[in-house]
């Protein structure tokens, strides 16, 4: 940063999960504010790091709305002054959008329209907001019964990816008629509010997805904007990044401006397109109206990444950018070594490819110098999840679990990229 920056306004995190939350303390943190984690589980990465003044554990999914808004109130009459509150989910984006009228009385955040953030975490929603701006995306049915799609699993063209409308972040893939059916029933849990989306399946591997992360002003300017594309996922070939490379796409970038213009948004923006080689065109699929658990792949050459635009635009300071760094990679260790086992198992990649990926690496998700425990504390939180899934009690009653891992598992062959 060249211009002084003024670090006197503190900033309350809404959620640590994953890593996301860790990397927001490390970033504001280094830059030199204040910064506090509130999270439901003790246990979060986050908690630990040294760029953490304080963390409040309270649990967002079991205490009703009106409870959690007193429950934050009561951080920002501790904290003296008006905070900035970020959400790093998509249940917290949506919270903060129901309640931020009396959230304003101690926190700082975007105004933007109350009904974006639901429209653009709900993927029916989200293409109807897509294609009105002339934003391409997959093609896509909203099946409001069982009926409904069965008649489309006889005339789909597959393969045909299944996901959760809302909410939850399930995924599968269908090859053929009898899995889209199994794969539908099993995430279709109540049919009384339809919640599945079938989606047409894009052909390529990970090189084809492409992703970008800005932050844009009250007039839904980009002050900020950097494009990448995912190297791995976790879920293999269906997750999040675990290992990114940040790589120029003009074109990507500029649909995104021109969506985001379109539709007024306001503040940071993690977006997701998938190229389609059949027509030559990037088509949108997931839009997350929060800051991404992968922005800090998304630095620039004088350190400027979404979180520390947010902060200096909020609090009245400039924007200097910087230039992009085309080859800078991030990675998520232990979700990383995990999908590269199974990358390997399947024969996409070779031992002599997986140590050639980790080239440019400029930065992990927990291991730093400066910041070593929180590093820890996501080991041991591996270990005791390894634990849980070892010595857990297998369901007997119920054929259930066996079919989804069919389902699941047929969905990350290799022979679908």
């Amino acid at each position: 940063m060249s211009l002084p920056v003024d670090t006197s306004t503190p900033v309350v995190i809404l959620r640590s999960a994953q890593h996301g939350g860790l990397a927001v303390a490390r970033s504001l943190g280094r830059l030199g504010a204040p910064v506090y984690i509130v999270d439901g589980d003790p246990r979060t990465p986050g908690f630990f790091s040294r760029y953490c003044r304080q963390g409040f554990v309270w649990d967002f999914d079991g205490a009703p709305s009106e409870r959690t808004v007193d429950y934050l109130l009561g951080i920002g009459r501790r904290l003296g002054r008006r905070a900035l509150l970020i959400p790093t989910t998509d249940s917290g984006a949506l919270f903060l959008a129901s309640n931020a009228g009396p959230l304003r009385q101690s926190f700082l955040f975007p105004e933007t329209d109350p009904e974006l953030a639901p429209s653009l975490c709900s993927k029916q929603r989200m293409q109807a907001l897509a294609a009105a701006a002339g934003v391409p995306s997959p093609g896509t049915f909203f099946p409001q019964s069982r009926r409904e799609a069965l008649d489309y699993a006889g005339r789909a063209r597959y393969p045909v990816i299944l996901k959760a409308v809302e909410g939850s972040a399930a995924k599968t893939i269908a090859r053929e008629k009898r899995e889209l059916i199994d794969a539908y029933q099993i995430m279709e849990d109540r049919p009384e509010h339809p919640n599945v989306m079938l989606q047409e399946y894009i052909p390529g591997g990970d090189e084809a997805s492409w992703m970008f992360n800005g932050y844009f002003n009250d007039r839904s300017e980009c002050l900020f904007g950097i494009t990448g594309r995912k190297i791995r996922q976790n879920r293999p070939y269906a997750g999040i990044t675990s290992l990114g490379v940040c790589e120029a796409n003009p074109e990507v970038a500029e649909i995104t401006r021109r969506f985001m213009k379109a539709i007024g948004y306001r503040g940071i923006l993690d977006l997701g397109y998938r190229y389609d080689a059949r027509d030559g065109r990037y088509k949108v699929f997931d839009v997350n109206p929060r800051i991404g658990c992968t922005f800090r792949l998304f630095v620039s050459s004088n350190g400027m990444d979404v979180a520390r635009a947010w902060y200096l635009d909020m609090t009245g300071q400039r924007v200097e950018p910087g230039d992009a760094a085309p080859g800078r990679k991030w990675m998520v260790e232990d979700l990383d070594l995990a999908s590269s086992f199974r990358y390997w198992r399947d024969g996409a990649i070779t031992a002599r490819q997986w140590l050639q990926s980790y080239r440019g690496i400029q930065e992990s998700a927990f291991l730093s110098d400066d910041d070593p425990r929180p590093a820890l504390a996501r080991c041991v939180n591996d270990l005791l999840e390894i634990g849980r899934r070892t010595f857990s009690t297998p369901r007997r009653n119920s054929q259930e679990p066996a079919v989804k891992r069919a389902c699941l598992e047929q969905s990350l062959r290799p022979s679908l990229q």
